[in-house]
């Protein structure tokens, strides 16, 4: 069976641009992590329950695979998807730690949405993916399109490839497993500024590489100080240099040459 690749995200930076509801809107450079993915593949199985393999610490119904199954099904109705998943199982061979500000359970939900489309030819585009990826969540669609970097905004599903070289990053992930709501409800308490229009476009046009170098980890990303309040032990991981993705706990650096 082919083998696919999920890839690691890391945030260059992440600002509040403002409030939608109850979900903070962004505006976000993602940047895929070239050397980090989970590897998916399907198998046959005799059983008919859904079925994922893979070193996972959630429910099979917490499982963002198992949900993006579900969206696709709601989205599609296609008998061939549900045939499919009575003869066949996921498995997933995961390095992206969890919990970790990488967008893994991100990428194997969007990666399971294109194997199904290629497997199944249901003919869906990159933009119907995205939406059914979006009900699973906000990091899902950037993994749909593929981009090895974009900008990101609005809740997640504003995605526009930003056309610069792919860095090569170092990611160290601390075992200390952050709750994301968690984080956003003490920056709206305690740390709550978004940034204005003229700020965001010119983070916009910025490299990333010129935003690591100018910009601290505090400054880049808006979540970091909410993140360390909560989560004191997190000050024992960070070193000058690194950089804070999501809202972790992942701290990255770009190689030395």
């Amino acid at each position: 069976m082919k083998v696919y690749k999920a890839h690691a995200k890391v945030n260059i930076f992440l600002k509040i641009t403002g409030l939608r509801d109850s979900y903070h809107e962004i505006i976000s450079r993602f940047m895929k992590v070239n050397l980090l993915y989970d590897e998916l593949s399907f198998f046959s199985k005799k059983e008919e329950d859904f079925k994922i393999v893979g070193k996972f610490s959630c429910t099979r119904e917490q499982n963002t695979i198992y949900k993006a199954y579900l969206a696709l099904k709601k989205a599609t109705n296609s008998e061939a998807l549900e045939k499919l998943m009575k003869t066949h199982g996921v498995e997933v061979k995961k390095s992206i730690p969890a919990f970790a500000g990488l967008g893994g359970g991100s990428s194997d939900a969007a990666t399971y949405l294109k194997m199904c489309n290629e497997v199944l030819h249901l003919g869906l585009s990159l933009n119907e993916l995205a939406k059914i990826g979006l009900e699973v969540g906000a990091d899902v669609p950037f993994f749909i399109y593929g981009y090895d970097s974009a900008n990101v905004s609005g809740i997640g599903e504003v995605v526009e490839e930003f056309k610069e070289p792919l860095l090569d990053f170092e990611v160290f992930t601390p075992d200390v497993q952050i709750s994301t709501p968690k984080v956003y409800q003490i920056y709206r308490a305690d740390f709550y500024a978004p940034i204005d229009c003229v700020e965001r476009e010119r983070l916009k046009q910025t490299t990333s590489k010129e935003i690591l170098k100018t910009m601290d980890v505090s400054q880049a990303n808006d979540l970091f100080k909410p993140a360390i309040q909560e989560y004191k032990e997190l000050k024992n991981h960070y070193e000058h240099g690194w950089h804070f993705s999501g809202s972790g706990s992942s701290f990255f650096r770009v190689k030395a040459n």
